[in-house]
């Protein structure tokens, strides 16, 4: 198949094409020619206004909750999402029924994805049955497909435990990615803590439950000199940590969530069950400070946090509804347009290439011989979603209806094009 991408800009800042504005032939799963116009015959024409072409964007921390929920998503559904959001890879969390603690679980979701447009990336539980008390068979999951290893949505509360997780895992370089939350600070907590969850007369979850777990485990770090994740950074203070262990040279890295960037607690005194998430949208300042650290480069990459619920787990009373929006198809949308002053270059870092040397994914580039694993994309247009238009199973997102600014074009990925039509 050859499809034929014309006049693109090309955003890959470690391309010797970068900003450069060019038509791309892609022959199978190759990027056969870059020239200023091509008059060869191909399959598939694309042409769009503004139109930029990075390598394809990854996505750190996605529920497909399949097997077990699939009610609520399918590996098949999420990946038609996470296409039309523009990522070409996704790490899936191990949450499911039953947990991927082991390689079979592993092989199941590697073993789906040859056929998905997407390459879907099992992340192994850390501990069996994602309980907390004993470490799962990481290796072995390694050495099924696993990219990294994580608890999901139940973050590991043992120190001691965590601290041997973190020691296992460096034998063979891998890496553990924590979402910080202790569990016993703010139990029962639906929102921030602060003025708001008081006016709404709702338990509040404060800050230092995230902030106490990111010292613990840049404490830890620092002791087994292994490789950490960070993600759903929420706090200021947590940023500053992060920071701060940087500079001291620690392996860690951390990823916000778009949400985080876009709402505050402000919003939620509509008792939107939407905008119930985990860890919980914060202050105003803490909002702010994280779109400063997206803009700086204290913040490694955008995670979407994608967490489908089904109609029965959101339209309820806010103490009983399920945390969490989805989030792959809004993603990139939201980051452009509340940050447009990102550089293309600083957009794809945050999409895809820092993710790459991470957790040492596969580079590629937008250049001749290449393998074609391309998002197209423009930051000129606009994004309006509707619930019909939604390529996941569910439908729990604020961001319905909503005209943002940006749009995925499509994406080229295992000799495959997947145009978005929205």
């Amino acid at each position: 198949m050859k499809i034929l991408v014309r006049q693109a800009t090309i955003a890959d800042p470690n391309s010797s094409l970068n900003g450069q504005v060019a038509d791309l032939l892609i022959t199978d799963h190759r990027i056969s020619k870059i020239a200023a116009n091509i008059t060869e015959a191909a399959d598939e024409v694309i042409e769009a206004e503004g139109l930029l072409v990075s390598p394809g964007w990854i996505d750190l921390f996605s529920h497909f909750a399949d097997p077990g929920y699939e009610f609520k998503e399918t590996l098949e559904t999420g990946a038609a999402a996470a296409a039309s959001g523009g990522f070409t890879q996704v790490f899936v969390l191990p949450n499911t029924q039953p947990v991927v603690d082991n390689k079979t679980q592993a092989e199941y979701i590697s073993r789906h994805s040859a056929t998905l447009p997407v390459t879907l990336h099992p992340l192994g539980a850390i501990t069996k049955g994602i309980e907390g008390k004993d470490l799962a068979e990481m290796y072995d999951m390694k050495n099924s497909g696993a990219v990294a290893f994580s608890d999901g949505t139940s973050p590991v509360q043992s120190p001691g435990l965590f601290l041997k997780a973190l020691q296992y895992v460096k034998a063979f370089d891998g890496v553990l990615i924590q979402v910080p939350m202790d569990k016993s600070i703010g139990a029962g907590g639906l929102i921030n803590e602060g003025v708001i969850s008081t006016r709404l007369g709702l338990p509040g979850i404060p800050s230092l439950a995230e902030e106490v777990i990111i010292k613990r485990d840049i404490d830890l770090l620092r002791y087994t000199q292994s490789k950490l994740h960070i993600t759903g950074v929420s706090t200021k203070n947590s940023l500053a940590l992060i920071d701060a262990a940087k500079k001291e040279g620690l392996n860690i890295s951390c990823s916000v969530t778009p949400y985080h960037l876009f709402f505050c607690e402000e919003d939620m005194q509509t008792y939107d069950t939407n905008l119930k998430v985990n860890p919980p949208l914060r202050s105003k300042d803490d909002m702010l400070a994280l779109r400063e650290a997206v803009v700086n480069g204290t913040v490694d990459c955008i995670a979407s946090h994608h967490m489908p619920q089904d109609w029965d787990n959101k339209v309820c009373e806010f103490e009983y509804a399920k945390n969490g929006m989805v989030g792959l198809e809004t993603s990139y949308a939201v980051v452009n347009h509340l940050l447009p002053e990102l550089t293309k270059e600083r957009l794809v870092q945050l999409f895809s290439g820092n993710a790459r040397k991470i957790f040492g994914l596969s580079a590629t580039n937008i250049e001749e011989g290449a393998v074609a694993e391309i998002t197209m994309f423009s930051r000129t247009g606009t994004t309006l979603i509707s619930k019909a238009q939604l390529k996941s199973k569910s439908a729990n997102t604020p961001f319905l209806d909503r005209e943002l600014g940006g749009k995925i074009i499509g994406t080229i990925h295992k000799g495959k094009l997947t145009l978005n039509q929205n």
